[in-house]
């Protein structure tokens, strides 16, 4: 039996490889637990700079705001001057267009995402939304917070659970055409690849 393609875009993203890049992208979302990954990569040479993107408070749902994450992120040795913050989104799909309006900008084309692992499928096919629609060459990697607990409870809900709310807003938002689709995203690879050789 072969797999489908969402089963093969999830083994694509869960084994993604990342380069040196122009920015990591730090998603706002489940508490603390996705600056340390950031801070990592910014510290193993990955990158020097950090976009925290994200502008909500919501300590029940996770998002803590930039003035809670900026000390943690300093505390782990990234300085205040190589950090960036888009405060100008309040959804995933927000922080796609805002971070790729900047990446544009700046004429960056290489970008880290990071998220947990629950959530990172949708950001990523978010994210390659923009891209593809501008028809732009940014090479965007998957860095997903790994070792959490799935089965641990917090207030924002248990990521064993949370990743059925994920896919079913994955395909909620792919209907709505917000979202790359998994063939999309597994041609995007290819392409990748073939632009890392």
């Amino acid at each position: 039996m072969s797999l489908t393609a969402r089963e093969k875009f999830i083994a694509l993203v869960d084994n993604d490889g990342i380069v040196k890049s122009d920015i990591i992208v730090l998603l706002e979302g489940d508490g603390f637990n996705r600056y340390k990954k950031a801070a990592d990569l910014f510290n193993n040479g990955y990158s020097d700079k950090i976009v925290f993107s994200g502008a909500i408070t919501d300590y029940n749902y996770g998002s803590f705001p930039f003035e809670d994450i900026l000390p943690k992120l300093l505390e782990a040795g990234v300085p205040e001057e190589s950090i960036i913050h888009e405060k100008n989104s309040s959804n995933t799909l927000e922080q796609a267009i805002k971070v790729i309006d900047i990446a544009i900008k700046n004429k960056w084309n290489k970008i880290i995402l990071v998220a947990t692992h629950d959530h990172q499928y949708r950001a990523y096919l978010t994210f390659l939304k923009q891209v593809l629609e501008r028809k732009k060459e940014i090479l965007l990697f998957n860095s997903p917070v790994r070792n959490l607990k799935w089965f641990e409870k917090n207030v924002w809900g248990r990521r064993f659970d949370n990743i059925d709310n994920e896919f079913e807003k994955i395909n909620t938002y792919m209907q709505k055409g917000h979202l790359a689709s998994f063939d999309e995203a597994i041609e995007y690879h290819k392409v990748k690849e073939k632009h890392l050789m």
